[in-house]
């Protein structure tokens, strides 16, 4: 199948064949939306080489994805935005999209329905961390070289980050040297990020790991998620899992005056660089930054 690149401002036209007979097999797909999502997504990572085609066979779009200087490329399908690899795509149920909704301000639980309280408990069962849908890592593994712990280390960078020795991939050095001169900037006037800075206890970025209850690759695993831990709680929680452990039935519920939070400017400054901040999932964790410009952009911007 040829391929073509298609600069963002033109892949709009596309929506001509979207919108033919091909997609009889599919009508309640919402065309002008999937194609706006595709651009944001590729926008989001606008350093690499897209070139993007439809496969009428398969219905959906194709792109092939190239970093600059390394001729290193690897073509993945849409699919609703789950990036598959072509072998992947009979299994596609088996992952979540990668975009989600991501909120912009943390919501209350004492406003949780029942429904939402039971959904909860489902989604953080045991059974459901372990065999539920979870992230596909084909687009991730590919553009950070993360297949193996041999294959990321060499891009793995330690660097110092808010006074804290840290490592990182090599994506994210100069991002996150954007946030600590906004951070740093933000304490001259503003005395709770200077209390912040003054707590922090590590900043833990890459460690090869997979997540807790899951046989998932952690994103710490990739060095673009970012743990800033304080010296001191104050008796407060800082992450569902460890809340569970006394309180299994109600950690959901705990109050947020209950929970230990950065900032409201910290997490404002991540979040303006590309990070969503863990604060924010219903399985909250607080300490917890994630490289994300995708979910940013499509929560902020779409």
């Amino acid at each position: 199948m040829k391929k073509r690149t298609i600069p963002f401002m033109f892949i709009q036209f596309f929506l001509v064949a979207l919108l033919s007979k091909s997609f009889a097999a599919t009508p309640d797909l919402d065309i002008k939306s999937e194609v706006r999502k595709i651009i944001l997504f590729q926008k989001s990572y606008s350093d690499l080489i897209w070139e993007t085609d439809f496969d009428r066979k398969e219905i959906d779009w194709v792109m092939t994805v190239t970093i600059p200087g390394e001729n290193k490329s690897a073509t993945f399908y849409w699919s609703h935005g789950r990036m598959l690899p072509p072998e992947e795509l009979p299994n596609k149920e088996k992952y979540s999209p990668l975009l989600y909704k991501y909120e912009k301000n943390v919501r209350d639980p004492a406003d949780y329905t029942e429904d939402e309280k039971q959904r909860l408990k489902e989604f953080s069962s045991s059974e459901n961390r372990l065999n539920g849908p979870g992230t596909p890592m084909f687009f991730f593994d590919f553009i950070y070289d993360s297949y193996t712990k041999a294959t990321i280390e060499p891009h793995i960078k330690r660097i110092k980050f808010l006074g804290k020795s840290t490592k990182v991939h090599e994506r994210l050095v100069n991002v996150l040297k954007d946030v600590e001169n906004s951070i740093i900037m933000t304490s001259l006037y503003d005395p709770a990020v200077q209390s912040f800075l003054k707590n922090i206890e590590s900043a833990d970025a890459f460690y090869w790991r997979e997540i807790a209850g899951t046989n998932r690759k952690s994103f710490h695993s990739l060095g673009i998620a970012i743990d800033i831990l304080p010296l001191k709680l104050s008796g407060k929680e800082i992450f569902w899992g460890w809340a569970q452990r006394h309180n299994p039935q109600g950690w959901m519920l705990t109050p947020l005056s209950n929970r230990w939070s950065p900032p409201q400017n910290v997490i404002s400054i991540f979040e303006a660089n590309g990070f969503i901040w863990g604060g924010k999932w219903a399985i909250w964790d607080n300490m917890h930054f994630e490289y994300h410009p995708e979910l940013i952009n499509y929560n902020f911007n779409f």
